[in-house]
């Protein structure tokens, strides 16, 4: 077994121990409480993926009516050695909101990364599916990471500066604003050498029917996500959301050809946490989630704006969703 326990991995050691109790989630009361407290309430997205949410979203990635996650993954299985090839074999691979690590895993037989670092909020959830992998890979060194990269990103210095790749499938980067976007995109491009690159999945814009059944399912699995997000902040803030008082909402913002998500209160209820409280009045809502659409000449300007350049793209027949790689320029 050759997984690094560099950051929040189980161990016995003492230094591990300390890491143990600083929890990815150091600053989270106060970005939540700032959130809650701004008059357009918001929570961020990455408050979705505790324990449960990472499964429930596996779940939900199963679903007819959600196609980034069988489409991305029909594009890699189709191009696996194309993507191969423009990335380069013996990379780092740097995983970023890994999950279920299962996406890298599509790549593994043709890319044949040296080390894998798989990053993700979902400490648990992280580690279950970096030990899963090592036990199909055990020649493969992992470096599972648990961490809120969405502002900053930080490496040990065990995973080399060489040859680092960002995967971060999944149409994530829709989760930013094209601004925050940008400035993401220019943090990789900070974080890695003239070698380095990027391969990355986007949602391109597409019928807005079809993106409205993905993120509101017949069967609920998209609401059950999104109301769990309450659950983990009442552990994260120690407030007293009750769920029950609260509905998913799914909403097209046509001139940002953006899919939102919202909680609704089903009622007026006041929430309360520890220095602070707020009443929300019948039917306010609290913004969960946007997911940007692009489209590839969109996104390629994008990417050249952050210092990539080199795009490559790979589409599906519908052209609903892409994988891009780009290098450093």
């Amino acid at each position: 077994m050759t997984i690094q326990p560099e950051a929040y991995v189980q161990s016995d050691t003492p230094d591990a121990a300390i890491k143990r109790e600083s929890t990815p989630y150091d600053g989270a009361k106060a970005e939540l409480s700032a959130g809650l407290l701004d008059p357009s309430a918001s929570i961020s997205p990455k408050y979705l993926y505790d324990t449960m949410g990472s499964k429930l979203f596996e779940a939900l990635c199963l679903l007819p009516e959600y196609y980034p996650t069988r489409t991305e993954e029909a594009i890699i299985a189709a191009n696996a050695a194309s993507i191969a090839s423009a990335v380069g074999p013996g990379r780092t691979l740097i995983d970023l909101g890994a999950g279920n690590c299962a996406k890298a895993a599509l790549l593994f037989p043709m890319l044949q990364p040296r080390h894998y670092v798989p990053i993700d909020i979902s400490k648990t959830f992280l580690e279950q599916a970096a030990a899963q992998l090592q036990r199909r890979y055990p020649q493969m060194r992992i470096t599972p990471l648990a961490q809120d990269f969405s502002h900053e990103l930080s490496l040990p210095a065990s995973v080399g500066t060489e040859h680092r790749v960002f995967f971060y499938p999944g149409s994530s980067i829709g989760n930013f604003s094209p601004d925050e976007a940008s400035a993401f995109l220019r943090r990789l491009r900070q974080a890695c050498q003239a070698d380095g690159g990027v391969l990355l999945g986007i949602d391109l814009i597409k019928n807005p029917t079809l993106l409205r059944a993905a993120y509101d399912d017949a069967i609920g699995l998209t609401s059950a996500f999104n109301l769990n997000l309450l659950r983990n902040v009442n552990c994260l803030l120690d407030s007293d959301f009750n769920v029950d008082d609260w509905v998913h909402e799914a909403r097209f913002n046509s001139h940002e050809q953006c899919m939102q998500m919202y909680l609704k209160a089903r009622h007026a209820v006041t929430v309360r946490w520890p220095g602070g409280q707020r009443l929300f009045t019948t039917h306010e809502t609290i913004h969960t989630e946007n997911s940007y659409k692009y489209t590839v000449p969109s996104f390629i300007q994008l990417l050249a704006g952050a210092g990539f350049a080199h795009a490559q793209i790979w589409t599906d027949e519908h052209n609903w969703f892409a994988m891009v790689h780009a290098r450093a320029a």
